[in-house]
Protein backbone atom coordinates (compact mmCIF):
# COMPACT_ATOMS: atom_id res chain seq x y z
CA UNK A 1 0.00 0.00 0.00
CA UNK A 2 1.39 3.39 -1.01
CA UNK A 3 1.56 6.42 1.21
CA UNK A 4 -1.07 8.98 0.21
CA UNK A 5 -0.08 12.58 -0.47
CA UNK A 6 -2.00 15.82 -0.41
CA UNK A 7 -3.15 16.96 -3.83
CA UNK A 8 -0.90 19.44 -5.61
CA UNK A 9 -3.79 21.90 -5.63
CA UNK A 10 -4.19 21.84 -1.87
CA UNK A 11 -0.44 21.95 -1.26
CA UNK A 12 -0.21 25.10 -3.38
CA UNK A 13 -3.14 26.66 -1.54
CA UNK A 14 -1.57 25.91 1.86
CA UNK A 15 1.76 27.37 0.73
CA UNK A 16 0.01 30.45 -0.66
CA UNK A 17 -1.86 30.95 2.62
CA UNK A 18 1.42 30.70 4.50
CA UNK A 19 3.13 33.25 2.28
CA UNK A 20 0.30 35.69 2.93
CA UNK A 21 0.76 35.14 6.65
CA UNK A 22 0.31 32.30 9.11
CA UNK A 23 -3.03 30.70 8.31
CA UNK A 24 -5.63 31.37 10.98
CA UNK A 25 -8.74 29.23 10.84
CA UNK A 26 -11.73 31.42 11.78
CA UNK A 27 -13.38 28.32 13.26
CA UNK A 28 -10.51 27.57 15.65
CA UNK A 29 -11.02 27.96 19.38
CA UNK A 30 -9.08 31.06 20.43
CA UNK A 31 -7.24 31.28 23.72
CA UNK A 32 -9.48 34.20 24.60
CA UNK A 33 -12.53 31.91 24.31
CA UNK A 34 -11.48 29.82 27.30
CA UNK A 35 -14.17 29.19 29.94
CA UNK A 36 -13.44 27.97 33.47
CA UNK A 37 -15.68 27.18 36.44
CA UNK A 38 -13.74 29.57 38.65
CA UNK A 39 -12.20 32.83 37.50
CA UNK A 40 -9.04 32.57 39.56
CA UNK A 41 -6.03 34.82 39.18
CA UNK A 42 -3.62 31.87 39.26
CA UNK A 43 -5.38 30.32 36.24
CA UNK A 44 -5.34 33.39 34.01
CA UNK A 45 -3.22 33.25 30.89
CA UNK A 46 0.02 35.17 30.46
CA UNK A 47 2.69 35.38 27.79
CA UNK A 48 4.74 32.42 28.99
CA UNK A 49 1.79 30.23 30.00
CA UNK A 50 -1.07 30.74 27.53
CA UNK A 51 -4.63 29.65 28.32
CA UNK A 52 -4.67 26.03 27.19
CA UNK A 53 -1.00 25.47 28.02
CA UNK A 54 -2.09 25.81 31.62
CA UNK A 55 -4.52 22.97 31.11
CA UNK A 56 -1.80 20.83 29.52
CA UNK A 57 0.38 21.38 32.56
CA UNK A 58 -2.47 20.74 35.00
CA UNK A 59 -2.93 17.34 33.32
CA UNK A 60 0.78 16.51 33.04
CA UNK A 61 1.36 17.34 36.70
CA UNK A 62 -1.69 15.42 37.85
CA UNK A 63 -0.69 12.40 39.96
CA UNK A 64 -2.97 10.27 37.81
CA UNK A 65 -0.97 11.09 34.69
CA UNK A 66 1.90 9.02 36.12
CA UNK A 67 -0.36 6.00 36.18
CA UNK A 68 -0.75 5.84 32.41
CA UNK A 69 2.64 4.09 32.38
CA UNK A 70 1.25 0.86 33.84
CA UNK A 71 -2.26 0.78 32.42
CA UNK A 72 -3.15 -1.71 29.71
CA UNK A 73 -3.90 -0.55 26.20
CA UNK A 74 -5.02 -3.97 24.89
CA UNK A 75 -2.65 -6.67 26.18
CA UNK A 76 -2.49 -7.02 29.96
CA UNK A 77 -0.61 -10.17 30.81
CA UNK A 78 2.67 -9.72 28.98
CA UNK A 79 6.13 -8.88 30.26
CA UNK A 80 7.13 -7.10 27.08
CA UNK A 81 8.30 -3.50 26.90
CA UNK A 82 7.47 -3.37 23.18
CA UNK A 83 3.73 -3.66 23.84
CA UNK A 84 1.96 -0.31 24.10
CA UNK A 85 0.79 1.03 27.42
CA UNK A 86 -1.72 3.83 27.74
CA UNK A 87 1.05 6.41 28.30
CA UNK A 88 2.30 5.97 24.74
CA UNK A 89 -1.23 5.91 23.33
CA UNK A 90 -2.13 9.37 24.64
CA UNK A 91 1.14 10.76 23.25
CA UNK A 92 0.38 9.27 19.85
CA UNK A 93 -3.10 10.81 19.90
CA UNK A 94 -1.57 14.19 20.79
CA UNK A 95 1.01 13.92 18.00
CA UNK A 96 -1.52 12.91 15.34
CA UNK A 97 -3.98 15.54 16.53
CA UNK A 98 -1.39 18.31 16.47
CA UNK A 99 -0.24 17.22 13.02
CA UNK A 100 -3.76 17.60 11.67
CA UNK A 101 -4.52 20.70 13.73
CA UNK A 102 -1.42 22.60 12.64
CA UNK A 103 -2.30 22.33 8.95
CA UNK A 104 -5.96 23.15 9.59
CA UNK A 105 -5.00 26.24 11.60
CA UNK A 106 -6.55 25.01 14.84
CA UNK A 107 -5.49 25.55 18.44
CA UNK A 108 -2.72 23.01 18.96
CA UNK A 109 -2.52 23.62 22.71
CA UNK A 110 -6.20 22.75 23.10
CA UNK A 111 -5.71 19.61 21.00
CA UNK A 112 -2.75 18.53 23.13
CA UNK A 113 -4.60 19.11 26.40
CA UNK A 114 -7.59 17.04 25.29
CA UNK A 115 -5.37 14.27 23.94
CA UNK A 116 -3.17 13.97 27.03
CA UNK A 117 -6.17 13.90 29.36
CA UNK A 118 -8.61 11.82 27.36
CA UNK A 119 -7.86 8.47 29.05
CA UNK A 120 -6.83 9.67 32.51
CA UNK A 121 -9.90 8.02 34.02
CA UNK A 122 -9.32 4.69 32.30
CA UNK A 123 -9.40 1.52 34.37
CA UNK A 124 -6.62 -1.02 34.73
CA UNK A 125 -6.85 -3.87 32.20
CA UNK A 126 -8.13 -1.65 29.39
CA UNK A 127 -11.67 -1.95 28.07
CA UNK A 128 -12.09 -5.29 29.83
CA UNK A 129 -11.57 -3.52 33.16
CA UNK A 130 -14.01 -0.84 32.05
CA UNK A 131 -16.71 -3.41 31.25
CA UNK A 132 -16.19 -5.21 34.56
CA UNK A 133 -16.33 -2.02 36.62
CA UNK A 134 -19.42 -0.84 34.75
CA UNK A 135 -21.14 -4.14 35.53
CA UNK A 136 -20.40 -3.87 39.26
CA UNK A 137 -21.28 -0.19 39.52
CA UNK A 138 -24.50 -0.53 37.54
CA UNK A 139 -25.65 -3.48 39.66
CA UNK A 140 -25.23 -1.43 42.84
CA UNK A 141 -26.50 1.96 41.66
CA UNK A 142 -28.29 1.67 38.32
CA UNK A 143 -25.76 4.13 36.91
CA UNK A 144 -23.15 3.50 34.23
CA UNK A 145 -19.37 3.71 34.24
CA UNK A 146 -17.58 4.83 31.07
CA UNK A 147 -13.91 5.74 30.97
CA UNK A 148 -14.41 8.99 29.03
CA UNK A 149 -16.96 10.20 31.57
CA UNK A 150 -14.71 9.16 34.41
CA UNK A 151 -11.76 11.00 32.86
CA UNK A 152 -13.58 14.30 33.23
CA UNK A 153 -14.70 13.34 36.72
CA UNK A 154 -11.06 12.79 37.72
CA UNK A 155 -9.95 16.21 36.51
CA UNK A 156 -13.05 18.23 37.32
CA UNK A 157 -14.67 16.68 40.39
CA UNK A 158 -12.04 14.55 42.11
CA UNK A 159 -8.84 16.56 41.66
CA UNK A 160 -10.73 19.84 41.12
CA UNK A 161 -8.17 21.31 38.72
CA UNK A 162 -10.44 24.04 37.32
CA UNK A 163 -9.86 22.88 33.75
CA UNK A 164 -11.53 24.69 30.89
CA UNK A 165 -14.92 23.77 29.50
CA UNK A 166 -13.36 23.19 26.08
CA UNK A 167 -10.80 20.67 27.36
CA UNK A 168 -13.25 18.80 29.57
CA UNK A 169 -15.83 18.59 26.79
CA UNK A 170 -13.21 17.32 24.33
CA UNK A 171 -12.20 14.60 26.79
CA UNK A 172 -15.81 13.65 27.48
CA UNK A 173 -16.62 13.40 23.77
CA UNK A 174 -13.52 11.60 22.51
CA UNK A 175 -15.44 8.35 22.00
CA UNK A 176 -12.77 6.42 20.12
CA UNK A 177 -15.18 3.54 19.57
CA UNK A 178 -17.76 5.52 17.58
CA UNK A 179 -16.55 6.48 14.11
CA UNK A 180 -18.20 9.18 12.01
CA UNK A 181 -17.56 10.31 8.47
CA UNK A 182 -18.12 13.96 9.35
CA UNK A 183 -17.63 15.80 12.63
CA UNK A 184 -19.40 19.10 13.18
CA UNK A 185 -18.95 20.73 16.61
CA UNK A 186 -22.02 21.34 18.74
CA UNK A 187 -22.73 24.72 20.31
CA UNK A 188 -22.02 24.93 24.03
CA UNK A 189 -20.91 27.95 26.02
CA UNK A 190 -21.76 27.33 29.68
CA UNK A 191 -20.93 24.70 32.29
CA UNK A 192 -24.60 24.04 33.01
CA UNK A 193 -25.00 22.45 29.58
CA UNK A 194 -21.79 20.49 30.03
CA UNK A 195 -22.85 19.20 33.47
CA UNK A 196 -26.16 18.02 32.05
CA UNK A 197 -24.29 16.28 29.24
CA UNK A 198 -22.11 14.43 31.76
CA UNK A 199 -25.01 13.40 34.00
CA UNK A 200 -26.94 12.08 31.00
CA UNK A 201 -24.10 9.60 30.37
CA UNK A 202 -24.40 8.19 33.89
CA UNK A 203 -28.13 7.56 33.58
CA UNK A 204 -28.50 6.37 29.97
CA UNK A 205 -25.81 4.28 28.29
CA UNK A 206 -27.09 5.24 24.83
CA UNK A 207 -26.02 8.84 25.40
CA UNK A 208 -22.36 7.83 25.13
CA UNK A 209 -22.75 7.25 21.40
CA UNK A 210 -24.47 10.62 20.91
CA UNK A 211 -21.69 12.84 22.27
CA UNK A 212 -20.36 15.55 19.95
CA UNK A 213 -17.46 17.87 20.92
CA UNK A 214 -18.08 21.61 21.10
CA UNK A 215 -14.85 22.52 19.29
CA UNK A 216 -13.16 21.50 16.05
CA UNK A 217 -10.14 20.67 18.18
CA UNK A 218 -12.22 18.15 20.11
CA UNK A 219 -13.38 16.66 16.82
CA UNK A 220 -9.77 16.28 15.69
CA UNK A 221 -8.83 14.44 18.89
CA UNK A 222 -11.80 12.12 18.51
CA UNK A 223 -10.70 10.87 15.10
CA UNK A 224 -7.02 10.97 16.11
CA UNK A 225 -7.76 8.56 18.95
CA UNK A 226 -9.02 6.01 16.44
CA UNK A 227 -6.13 6.59 14.05
CA UNK A 228 -3.68 6.13 16.91
CA UNK A 229 -4.91 2.74 18.06
CA UNK A 230 -6.00 0.95 14.85
CA UNK A 231 -2.58 0.13 13.45
CA UNK A 232 -0.70 0.27 16.74
CA UNK A 233 -2.90 -2.43 18.25
CA UNK A 234 -2.06 -4.60 15.24
CA UNK A 235 1.65 -4.08 15.89
CA UNK A 236 1.12 -5.08 19.51
CA UNK A 237 -0.82 -8.17 18.46
CA UNK A 238 2.15 -9.21 16.34
CA UNK A 239 4.55 -8.58 19.24
CA UNK A 240 2.29 -10.67 21.46
CA UNK A 241 2.40 -13.44 18.81
CA UNK A 242 -1.36 -13.31 18.47
CA UNK A 243 -1.04 -12.68 14.74
CA UNK A 244 1.27 -15.06 12.93
CA UNK A 245 1.70 -15.81 9.27
CA UNK A 246 -0.17 -13.98 6.54
CA UNK A 247 -1.99 -10.83 7.59
CA UNK A 248 -5.75 -11.43 8.05
CA UNK A 249 -6.59 -7.78 7.42
CA UNK A 250 -8.25 -6.45 4.27
CA UNK A 251 -6.21 -4.14 2.04
CA UNK A 252 -8.18 -0.91 1.67
CA UNK A 253 -7.52 2.76 0.92
CA UNK A 254 -6.02 3.34 4.37
CA UNK A 255 -3.67 0.35 4.25
CA UNK A 256 -3.01 -2.47 6.69
CA UNK A 257 0.10 -1.43 8.61
CA UNK A 258 0.28 1.25 11.28
CA UNK A 259 2.46 3.67 9.30
CA UNK A 260 0.13 3.55 6.27
CA UNK A 261 -3.00 3.94 8.37
CA UNK A 262 -1.64 6.97 10.24
CA UNK A 263 -0.32 8.73 7.15
CA UNK A 264 -3.24 7.99 4.85
CA UNK A 265 -5.93 8.93 7.36
CA UNK A 266 -4.19 12.20 8.21
CA UNK A 267 -3.78 13.11 4.55
CA UNK A 268 -7.41 12.36 3.69
CA UNK A 269 -8.75 14.33 6.65
CA UNK A 270 -6.60 17.36 5.81
CA UNK A 271 -7.53 17.13 2.13
CA UNK A 272 -11.25 17.22 2.93
CA UNK A 273 -11.24 19.54 5.95
CA UNK A 274 -8.89 22.41 5.10
CA UNK A 275 -10.60 25.82 5.45
CA UNK A 276 -13.89 24.17 6.47
CA UNK A 277 -15.87 24.41 9.71
CA UNK A 278 -16.06 20.63 10.09
CA UNK A 279 -13.81 17.57 9.91
CA UNK A 280 -14.48 15.24 7.00
CA UNK A 281 -13.07 12.12 5.36
CA UNK A 282 -14.06 10.66 1.99
CA UNK A 283 -16.69 7.92 1.89
CA UNK A 284 -14.26 5.21 0.78
CA UNK A 285 -11.88 6.12 3.60
CA UNK A 286 -14.72 6.10 6.10
CA UNK A 287 -15.79 2.64 4.96
CA UNK A 288 -12.16 1.49 5.11
CA UNK A 289 -11.92 2.81 8.66
CA UNK A 290 -15.03 0.86 9.67
CA UNK A 291 -13.67 -2.30 8.07
CA UNK A 292 -10.34 -1.87 9.85
CA UNK A 293 -12.00 -1.38 13.24
CA UNK A 294 -14.36 -4.34 12.72
CA UNK A 295 -11.42 -6.55 11.78
CA UNK A 296 -9.48 -5.44 14.86
CA UNK A 297 -12.39 -6.66 16.95
CA UNK A 298 -12.60 -9.92 15.03
CA UNK A 299 -8.91 -10.78 14.98
CA UNK A 300 -7.69 -9.08 18.18
CA UNK A 301 -10.11 -7.67 20.77
CA UNK A 302 -12.66 -10.50 20.73
CA UNK A 303 -10.12 -13.32 20.63
CA UNK A 304 -11.00 -15.94 23.21
CA UNK A 305 -7.35 -16.30 24.17
CA UNK A 306 -7.32 -12.65 25.26
CA UNK A 307 -10.66 -12.57 27.03
CA UNK A 308 -10.55 -15.83 28.98
CA UNK A 309 -8.34 -14.46 31.76
CA UNK A 310 -10.38 -11.27 31.99
CA UNK A 311 -13.59 -13.24 32.38
CA UNK A 312 -12.38 -16.07 34.59
CA UNK A 313 -9.75 -14.32 36.73
CA UNK A 314 -9.88 -10.52 36.60
CA UNK A 315 -13.67 -10.19 36.91
CA UNK A 316 -13.96 -12.24 40.12
CA UNK A 317 -10.92 -10.41 41.49
CA UNK A 318 -12.66 -7.09 40.85
CA UNK A 319 -15.77 -8.37 42.62
CA UNK A 320 -13.81 -9.43 45.69
CA UNK A 321 -11.97 -6.11 45.94
CA UNK A 322 -15.08 -4.02 45.25
CA UNK A 323 -17.12 -5.76 47.95
CA UNK A 324 -14.30 -5.62 50.52
CA UNK A 325 -13.65 -1.92 50.01
CA UNK A 326 -17.34 -1.06 50.04
CA UNK A 327 -17.81 -2.90 53.32
CA UNK A 328 -14.84 -1.03 54.80
CA UNK A 329 -16.29 2.29 53.68
CA UNK A 330 -19.77 1.59 55.02
CA UNK A 331 -18.21 0.51 58.33
CA UNK A 332 -16.06 3.68 58.31
CA UNK A 333 -12.97 1.57 58.86
CA UNK A 334 -10.33 4.29 58.85
CA UNK A 335 -7.57 1.68 58.94
CA UNK A 336 -8.66 0.36 55.55
CA UNK A 337 -6.42 0.68 52.51
CA UNK A 338 -9.29 2.64 50.96
CA UNK A 339 -8.78 5.50 53.40
CA UNK A 340 -4.99 5.41 53.54
CA UNK A 341 -4.34 5.01 49.83
CA UNK A 342 -7.30 6.77 48.25
CA UNK A 343 -9.54 9.02 50.35
CA UNK A 344 -6.65 10.69 52.19
CA UNK A 345 -4.77 10.97 48.90
CA UNK A 346 -7.67 12.71 47.15
CA UNK A 347 -8.20 15.07 50.08
CA UNK A 348 -4.54 16.13 49.87
CA UNK A 349 -4.87 16.76 46.14
CA UNK A 350 -8.00 18.88 46.51
CA UNK A 351 -6.33 21.47 48.71
CA UNK A 352 -5.11 23.29 45.60
CA UNK A 353 -8.66 24.11 44.48
CA UNK A 354 -11.50 24.23 46.96
CA UNK A 355 -14.80 23.72 45.15
CA UNK A 356 -16.78 23.53 48.38
CA UNK A 357 -17.52 19.79 48.17
CA UNK A 358 -16.22 17.23 50.66
CA UNK A 359 -14.93 14.11 48.96
CA UNK A 360 -15.70 11.96 52.01
CA UNK A 361 -19.41 12.67 51.48
CA UNK A 362 -19.40 11.24 47.94
CA UNK A 363 -21.80 8.34 47.32
CA UNK A 364 -20.02 5.18 48.60
CA UNK A 365 -20.11 3.18 45.37
CA UNK A 366 -18.71 6.16 43.49
CA UNK A 367 -15.76 6.31 45.89
CA UNK A 368 -15.03 2.63 45.28
CA UNK A 369 -15.27 3.16 41.52
CA UNK A 370 -12.96 6.19 41.78
CA UNK A 371 -10.36 4.09 43.57
CA UNK A 372 -10.55 1.02 41.34
CA UNK A 373 -10.45 3.06 38.14
CA UNK A 374 -7.39 4.95 39.37
CA UNK A 375 -5.32 1.79 39.81
CA UNK A 376 -2.61 0.58 37.50
CA UNK A 377 -2.63 -3.08 36.50
CA UNK A 378 0.19 -3.99 38.90
CA UNK A 379 -1.31 -2.02 41.78
CA UNK A 380 -4.61 -3.84 41.41
CA UNK A 381 -2.90 -7.24 41.36
CA UNK A 382 -0.81 -6.33 44.42
CA UNK A 383 -3.84 -5.00 46.28
CA UNK A 384 -5.87 -8.11 45.59
CA UNK A 385 -3.03 -10.30 46.82
CA UNK A 386 -2.71 -8.14 49.94
CA UNK A 387 -6.43 -8.28 50.73
CA UNK A 388 -6.94 -11.93 49.75
CA UNK A 389 -3.65 -13.81 50.24
CA UNK A 390 -5.47 -17.16 50.11
CA UNK A 391 -7.53 -16.35 47.02
CA UNK A 392 -7.80 -18.95 44.28
CA UNK A 393 -7.33 -16.23 41.67
CA UNK A 394 -3.91 -15.17 40.42
CA UNK A 395 -2.34 -13.80 37.26
CA UNK A 396 0.17 -15.73 35.18
CA UNK A 397 2.15 -13.43 32.89
CA UNK A 398 3.60 -14.34 29.50
CA UNK A 399 7.37 -14.05 30.16
CA UNK A 400 10.07 -12.49 28.01
CA UNK A 401 11.86 -15.80 27.48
Amino acid sequence: MDYAKLSEELQLKILSDRIKGEYQNPNACKDSDIIRRQDLEKDRANIWRPAFVRDIEKILHSPYYNRYADKTQVFSFYKNDDITRRSLHVQLVARIGRNIGKILGLNEDLIEAIALGHDIGHTPFGHAGERILNKLYHKETGRYFNHNVHSVRVLDQMLCRNLSLQVLDGILCHNGEFEMKEYRPCQMKVFKEYDEKVEACYTDQDNISKLIPCTLEGCVVRISDMIAYLGKDRQDAENAKLLVGKSPFTETEIGIQNANIVNNMIVNIIENSYSKDYILMEEDYFQALKIAKDENYKFIYNKESINTDYREIIEPMFKEVYDKLLNDLLAQNKESILYKHHIDFINRQRKYYDNGDKYDETEPNQIIVDYLASMTDDYFVELHQYLFPESEYSIKYVPYF
